[in-house]
C-alpha cells in the first residue's frame, strides 16, 4: 500500500529524514513511533503532498506521488493532530464539503454521511458545530470524514492528543475496525508507546532514521529492553 525508497528531507544543513525505506502492506495497523524531532511530522507532510522530498520516491497504492499526485492522494486519508473542522458549520456541512471536495455524489454522500456517523455514534451531533462537542466527538467526526471517500491509507498524526482514556479507546477501536472489516492500512504516528504495544507492527524513527522495524515484541527484543517503553527509551536516548 505505501512504498518508500531512499526517501529524504533536508532544511539546508539539517537533515530531517535520511535515506528512509520501508513497505506497508495492505490491511496493517501499523505505529510510526519516534521522540519529539525523530521525523515523524517530516514524513507526513511528505506523504500528504504539503512538501516535496530532497530525495528518494513515494509510491501511494501503486502510484508516484511525484508523477501521479492526484491518483496517489486519492488514496488516503488524513487527521491532524490539530483539530481541523470548521467549528462554526455543522457537523453535516463539514461532512458533505469534503465529500463535495472529493467528487462523491450527493446521494451517495448523504447514506455514507449517515452510515459512517450511526457506526460512530453521533448522529444526534449532525446538526451541531463541532464548537458545541467534546475533543473525543470532534475526533470523530474528523474520522468519520476521512473515511467518506474510502480511502486505503489512513494517516493518523498524534490523534489522540487532548483526549481522555475512553475517547482514545474509542478511536483505536473504529480503527480496528476499519483494518479488519475492510483492508484499510493504518499508520498511526504517535510518542505514546502505550499505543503502539497493540500495533501489528512497530516503526522506530530516530534523527530521520529508522532504528526498528517488526512487531511490538521483535521490536522490544531488538533494542535490549524489557518493555517496549524501556526499549524505546533506551534507543532515542544516546
Amino acid at each position: 500500500m505505501l512504498t518508500l525508497k531512499a526517501l529524504g528531507k533536508r532544511y539546508g544543513e539539517r537533515v530531517a529524514l535520511d535515506g528512509l525505506s520501508l513497505e506497508l502492506a495492505r490491511g496493517q495497523f501499523v505505529a510510526l513511533l519516534g521522540p519529539n524531532g525523530a521525523g515523524k511530522s517530516t514524513l507526513f507532510q511528505l506523504l500528504t503532498g504539503l512538501f516535496v522530498p530532497s530525495a528518494g520516491e513515494i509510491r501511494i497504492g501503486g502510484f508516484d506521488l511525484r508523477r501521479q499526485a492526484r491518483a496517489a492522494l486519492a488514496q488516503i486519508g488524513v487527521v491532524f493532530q490539530q483539530i481541523s473542522l470548521d467549528l462554526d458549520l455543522s457537523v453535516r456541512r463539514n461532512l458533505r464539503l469534503h465529500a463535495d471536495l472529493h467528487g462523491l455524489p450527493r446521494a451517495q454522500a448523504r447514506l455514507r454521511i449517515e452510515h459512517e456517523c450511526e457506526r460512530a455514534g453521533i448522529t444526534d451531533d449532525l446538526d451541531r458545530p463541532p464548537r458545541e462537542l467534546s475533543g473525543g466527538t470532534r475526533r470523530k467526526v474528523e474520522l468519520v470524514r476521512t473515511l467518506l471517500h474510502r480511502p486505503s491509507l489512513l494517516l493518523m498524526v498524534e490523534a489522540t492528543v487532548g483526549l481522555d482514556p475512553k475517547s482514545r479507546r474509542d478511536l483505536l477501536a473504529a480503527l480496528r475496525a476499519e483494518v479488519a472489516e475492510r483492508g484499510v492500512t493504518v499508520l498511526w504516528a504517535t510518542h505514546r508507546v502505550e499505543e503502539a504495544e497493540s500495533a501489528d507492527r512497530v516503526l522506530l524513527l530516530h534523527r530521520g532514521r529508522l532504528l526498528a522495524d517488526g512487531t511490538p515484541a521483535a521490536v522490544t527484543h531488538a533494542l535490549g529492553g524489557y518493555t517496549l517503553e524501556d526499549g524505546f527509551v533506551r534507543a532515542t536516548t544516546t
